[in-house]
């Protein structure tokens, strides 16, 4: 499989709390839901085609226990998000996690990314990395996405918890798709390159 990540983000680059005030307020975050005011059909239709390509799912263990708690509960048969989620395997990453009880659920602990890079090795089309920001940015670092996958919304959050942190590894990345929704959310497809290159400026003087 191909590990794909996919992130919700602000324009200041904020992933924590996109879809309400109550879903992420760890570390005293009070400005939950900037996602949603942006969404309209054609936001919808982007993230249900990705959600269309998944055969597994992968999460930290904050995302994981805030997804577990709600999703269940959107069990309408006729929503593709809710069923893909609450239908697939999951696996989440935690040290801390000795029961994960959102059928079907996996606990990953011990070498990480070495487990991820097994199951990326099992057949199927993609491990998708849901939230998550910190275990994405980790396993970005270590070489093991295959593909970044962003809807960026027109707003400044201001902050929070944010995908890539400061000091964080350098990591390339080569465009391959972007789209603009009506409401302004850019979606961006890059896949990843392994180490960014770097130049000199020539203004040709």
């Amino acid at each position: 499989m191909r590990l794909i990540l996919q992130e919700f983000l602000s324009l200041d680059g904020v992933a924590q709390g996109p879809g309400s005030p109550e879903e992420d307020t760890s570390d005293g975050f009070t400005r939950g839901g900037w996602l949603v005011p942006h969404l309209d059909d054609a936001y919808m239709r982007i993230v249900t085609g990705w959600l269309d390509e998944a055969d597994a799912f992968l999460f930290g263990r904050r995302t994981y226990v805030n997804f577990a708690r709600d999703w269940p509960k959107m069990n309408d048969p006729d929503d593709p998000i809710g069923t893909k989620l609450n239908g697939l395997p999951k696996y989440v990453a935690s040290h801390s996690l000795t029961t994960a009880g959102w059928d079907p659920s996996t606990i990953l602990s011990g070498d990480v990314p070495a487990q991820v890079a097994e199951l990326k090795r099992q057949p199927g089309r993609e491990l998708q990395i849901h939230g998550s920001a910190r275990l994405g940015a980790s396993l970005l670092a270590a070489g093991l996405v295959d593909e970044v996958r962003l809807m960026i919304a027109p707003v400044v959050v201001g902050g929070g918890r944010r995908l890539f942190p400061e000091n964080g590894t350098a990591s390339g990345l080569r465009l391959l798709h972007s789209e603009t929704t009506p409401s302004g959310v850019t979606s961006q497809i890059y896949e990843t390159t392994g180490l960014p290159q770097y130049g000199t400026f020539d203004s040709g003087a």
